[in-house]
């Protein structure tokens, strides 16, 4: 049975950075899907590789239905698109850039084909990154770190947890391992 790989994580967790590297890693007949999100800020903004859409594009896309999940954050709506549904009728596991908050509805829409997995970082390490970026205040910055301490306490009793703390192919390490075990009985997952 292909898996629904729902990765979530603070901004500034990496998420990017290890999603990056899993590509990089994917063999090319692996089956394996990462999939792009449909998101309404500039397409060069952050560093994940997304859809630009205008809020009257996606709102458009999600009154046609062209949405398996979407979620508001930050000002900004997020979509991930329904040929993710397609590629699991495939039988091929997919890989999402999702929201903590957003996990429940998730859960409801995937069921047991869903794998949440919460990156977690150390809160300096977290603050850090998130100062170097240079995006925000000092407030928004403590208030990013109190919502990452929220949902850590909330996620970690239901979600697999990958330690971001240390070097970026440490971490994608760690999730290609939890990967190849998750999606082990449909052998859909091979890197290179």
């Amino acid at each position: 049975m292909a898996k629904i790989i729902y990765l979530m994580g603070p901004s500034g967790s990496g998420k990017d950075s290890l999603l990056t590297g899993l590509k990089e890693q994917l063999h090319p007949e692996s089956g394996f899907m990462v999939a792009h999100r449909y998101i309404t800020r500039h397409w060069q903004s952050g560093g994940e590789n997304h859809i630009e859409l205008s809020v009257d594009e996606f709102r458009l896309r999600q009154k046609l239905g062209l949405f398996a999940m979407s979620w508001e954050a930050n000002g900004h709506y997020y979509g991930i698109g329904c040929e993710v549904d397609t590629w699991l009728n495939a039988n091929h596991s997919v890989i999402v850039n999702g929201s903590r908050e957003h996990l429940p509805e998730a859960i409801e829409h995937y069921g047991e084909c869903l794998i949440p997995v919460l990156i977690e970082v150390e809160e300096n390490s977290l603050r850090e990154r998130l100062v170097n970026r240079g995006r925000e205040s000092s407030e928004a910055i403590e208030a990013r770190i109190m919502r990452s301490k929220h949902y850590a306490r909330a996620l970690s009793k239901e979600c697999l947890i990958i330690h971001n703390n240390g070097s970026i192919d440490e971490a994608v390490s760690q999730l290609i391992k939890l990967i190849t075990h998750v999606t082990s009985e449909s052998n859909t997952f091979q890197h290179v």
